[in-house]
């Protein structure tokens, strides 16, 4: 019997794993509704994946909780607005004031470099006492969503269109410092880095794909071929509709890729199989909230055979927001049943 870090290599390299690797993403909000639910699924389907803790020796200041009703402020300094239990707020009172148009003012913003403080021998020794599983980093880069955080969704997007000279500076001060995180976890003993960022709005991207390409694709190409200098393995996040980025992450080497298959259409991305490893979904917008069993059924057996090539599929899901947990049990049974 192959180990879950065998099985997750395998499934990365299309080498013919046993089975599909798993793991279920549990909300908070889905352990506050649904605790014995969620448990009893943990226990049945253990995740082939472990993220690995970073002993800092120093911690950023944060204020309030980010998955309670109220007030948060991370670890950046940026203000969280939160009015539903169990999932994160939206962020509010940017740090770079709407009229400051021109980024003249970044004092406010706290970049945290207590981040690389880690403890580099307690890692290593929590990866050689957990090293039947995948191990990720305690790190995850999100360049484009952390400059919506500082500047606020809608001043961002202009700024992408005017480029004034200090928002480029600072995005570059950003980067370097995610560039600095994710080498300082590569040279541990973990298996994989994670970065993410939601690009895709229901039909497609949120931004010029132009400005996309010019402005990110660099950004995680540093990412990705940092993870790969020191042997690691590189996943990424995105929500949405971002089948034009799709072909740019597999030319980048990327490999694994979790984002919102059904959005996109499965069929659409059968053109990437055996070129980059589906890093799940099944539909949590409507399969999992509304559907029935056999809806279930048939959108695991989708996303098998229009995508599986020797491997290349991780059976994952999320457990979040309207989401049944029968549904969810349902995900992981199927994906058993098919190997």
């Amino acid at each position: 019997m192959s180990t879950s870090k065998e099985i997750v290599k395998k499934a990365l390299e299309f080498d013919n794993p046993e089975r599909a690797p798993r793991t279920m993403w549990a909300l908070p909000w889905a352990v506050n509704h649904y605790p014995d639910e969620v448990a009893t699924l943990r226990e049945k389907y253990p995740s082939d994946f472990r993220g690995v803790p970073g002993f800092a020796n120093e911690t950023p200041k944060t204020m309030g909780n980010p998955y309670i009703n109220g007030e948060y402020i991370d670890e950046w300094g940026c203000k969280f607005i939160n009015i539903q239990e169990g999932i994160i707020g939206e962020a509010k009172e940017p740090l770079i004031a709407p009229d400051d148009e021109d980024w003249n003012d970044t004092s406010k913003i706290h970049i945290p470099r207590e981040w690389l403080t880690i403890d580099v021998d307690q890692v290593n020794a929590f990866c050689k006492e957990n090293d039947e599983k995948f191990l990720n980093a305690g790190c995850c880069p999100n360049p484009f969503e952390r400059m919506q955080f500082i500047r606020g969704t809608e001043n961002l997007y202009i700024d992408l269109m005017l480029r004034p000279a200090n928002m480029l500076s600072f995005l570059q001060e950003l980067h370097a410092f995610y560039c600095e995180q994710v080498e300082m976890w590569c040279k541990t003993d973990i298996d994989y880095i994670m970065f993410m960022d939601d690009w895709g709005a229901q039909k497609n991207l949120l931004i010029n794909p132009k400005t996309w390409v010019e402005l990110f694709k660099p950004m995680y190409k540093d990412y990705i071929d940092i993870a790969h200098r020191y042997g690691k393995k590189a996943f990424m996040h995105s929500d949405g509709n971002i089948l034009e980025i799709y072909p740019h992450l597999v030319e980048l080497g990327l490999d694994a890729l979790n984002s919102q298959l059904f959005c996109m259409g499965v069929e659409n991305l059968a053109q990437f199989k055996g070129k980059i490893t589906f890093w799940g979904e099944i539909d949590r917008q409507h399969i999992l909230v509304t559907g029935t069993e056999q809806d279930v059924v048939d959108a695991v057996h989708l996303v098998k055979d229009n995508l599986w090539h020797n491997g290349g599929c991780i059976a994952q899901c999320e457990f979040g927001p309207g989401a049944k947990p029968e549904l969810v049990n349902k995900v992981f049974e199927t994906w058993n049943k098919i190997f």
